[in-house]
């Protein structure tokens, strides 16, 4: 392990898109961590600055903090026109997995603490999560429908394999026979084919597989504690094996650096047994910019200004476009150039087609069943 450079952002970066070299100082690069950062949380006016000239580069990075989260309800709501489901449980918030560009970074700032290194070490567990969601099932004002595992951070992230949280979940949606949709890019999915096998049956279950790039090398560096490429394509494979329909989602593709690699990541898509595929170009809200400017400093300082300049060119010059729509998609020349690429090779892969709906016609409430059987004991 060794000290890299990176650079302070001055004010105006911090609440704007113009990001200048202002002043070059070492930074320590911590193993299994995306970040070694913790940029100022937005909400908080006091702000650590490490003193880097003490930090040791040879000692170990900093191990995940498990904090036990006593929410009350564990359905959350989204009213995005441009997000494919309403309802969404999340068992875990920040993620160990360290993808550097994560979107729901952020979301940590609500909570006192930074989108940076606080995001992947800090995990709050909902360790009350699948009884939460058998009340909430069993609950007569439940509408049954589709519920989306997670939607912001990883259900499958590596302490799942210990805690079994989502497993337990899913328990709970395959006994009300609750739809479901999940989101990962973990292998560890794998583990819990028994019961979406069984839920994909009556049409109850599908699964999108993340995957951002084919080169394991990249992988390492952006994603450190995800599943390698060749790992979540074996999900794929498994899980289609299962009947368990699954789409593979390039996303997020980032232009300049991991957009070249759209048409094989879709040709091994198509290989493992994908039933469909997606993309989304790369945005970085909030904090994410500036997390993502220093590790392309610190891993790709040749390609730096034309990721950037790529990004501004598909989000309106600037880094992030928080708009409905074209959030998802990006505007200008070079995202209609990215559009067409994935429709042309997803055409040719036969690949464009839309993925199996999910039906909440089986769903069921237990307790009413054995409800009315006891009826017939007593007679």
């Amino acid at each position: 392990m060794h000290s890299v450079l990176s650079w302070e952002m001055n004010d105006q970066a911090q609440g704007g898109e113009q990001m200048e070299d202002t002043q070059f100082r070492p930074l320590i690069q911590l193993r299994g961590r995306g970040t070694a950062q913790n940029p100022p949380n937005r909400f908080v006016q006091m702000d650590f600055v490490p003193d880097y000239d003490e930090l040791d580069p040879e000692a170990p990075g900093p191990g995940t903090v498990f904090l036990r989260d006593a929410t009350k309800t564990i359905i959350a709501r989204n009213d995005s026109p441009d997000v494919g489901f309403d309802a969404s449980v999340n068992p875990y918030r920040g993620c160990e997995h360290g993808c550097i560009y994560c979107f729901a970074r952020p979301t940590h700032e609500y909570f006192g603490l930074s989108a940076g290194l606080d995001f992947e070490t800090r995990i709050f567990v909902k360790e009350d999560a699948p009884e939460l969601l058998r009340q909430a099932l069993a609950s007569p004002r439940w509408e049954p429908e589709v519920i989306a595992m997670s939607g912001v951070t990883d259900c499958y992230q590596p302490v799942e394999r210990k805690l079994r949280i989502t497993r337990r979940c899913l328990e709970v949606l395959a006994e009300f026979r609750n739809p479901t949709a999940i989101i990962t890019k973990n292998h560890l999915v794998t583990r819990d084919a028994d019961i979406l096998g069984e839920m994909a049956g009556w049409n109850g279950a599908a699964v999108n597989v993340s995957i951002t790039s084919l080169d394991e090398k990249l992988q390492r560096v952006m994603e450190p504690r995800t599943s390698t490429p060749a790992r979540r394509l074996a999900a794929v494979e498994t899980l289609a094996k299962a009947g368990v329909p699954v789409r593979v989602l390039a996303a997020p593709m980032i232009p300049g650096l991991t957009d070249h690699e759209l048409p094989a990541i879709l040709r091994a898509a198509a290989d493992a047994g994908a039933q469909g595929v997606a993309y989304i170009p790369l945005r970085l809200p909030f904090a994410v910019k500036e997390l993502f400017d220093t590790w392309l400093a610190t891993h790709f300082p040749d390609r730096r200004e034309k990721v950037l300049h790529r990004i501004r060119e598909i989000r309106g010059g600037k880094l992030n476009d928080p708009e409905f729509g074209s959030r998802m998609r990006g505007d200008g020349q070079y995202a209609d150039q990215l559009r067409a690429l994935y429709q042309a090779t997803a055409r040719k892969l036969g690949l464009d087609r839309e993925m199996p709906r999910l039906s909440t016609a089986h769903f069921r409430r237990p307790h009413d069943r054995r409800g009315q059987m006891a009826l017939f004991d007593a007679a």
